[in-house]
């Protein structure tokens, strides 16, 4: 017999954070500080074993949740920007961008190693999140993954891997 592959697709309600950013579009222009409710969706291809299934889908929502869950009611700051300036002190993150200093609480905010906090950054962190464990993906015989990212409806970023 051949080795089948089947795709699945996990879209939950559960799956989704809400967080606070700005997107930085130059040296000198950003949006103003602002909310969206993301939400996240995955789609993976697997191969599917002799018991007819591909693998256990709730290691990959279980996954998905805690990331929602460790990022959701935080403001996002992007840490690798080349257009933002991030200092601490003991409480706060100051953020220096076009002669604007912008100091907020450390405990509501967090630092990601993103160049902006967008759709297509968020998608492509998360994905990055969810392959750290190799051991299970590889376990899980994934050959694609596609991990995407919604700041509102109809709006998504799609980051992909890819086992070969």
């Amino acid at each position: 017999m051949s080795t089948r592959y089947t795709t699945i697709e996990i879209e939950k309600e559960y799956l989704h954070f809400s967080a606070a950013h700005f997107t930085i579009f130059s040296a000198t222009e950003r949006e103003r500080l602002h909310g969206h409710n993301f939400f996240v969706a995955i789609k993976v291809t697997s191969e599917v074993g002799e018991n007819g299934m591909c693998f256990d889908y709730n290691v990959l929502k279980d996954t998905l949740r805690t990331i929602c869950e460790r990022y959701d009611e935080y403001m996002l700051i992007p840490a690798s920007s080349p257009y933002l300036n991030v200092e601490e002190d003991d409480a706060h993150y100051i953020l220096k961008f076009n002669n604007e200093v912008l100091t907020y609480l450390k405990s509501d905010c967090l630092l990601l190693p993103v160049l902006n906090i967008t759709v297509e950054e968020l998608s492509s962190h998360l994905l990055d999140l969810l392959v750290e464990d190799k051991e299970a993906v590889s376990a899980m015989k994934l050959s694609d993954i596609e991990l995407k990212v919604s700041s509102g409806p109809g709006q998504w970023g799609v980051a992909k891997w890819s086992s070969g």
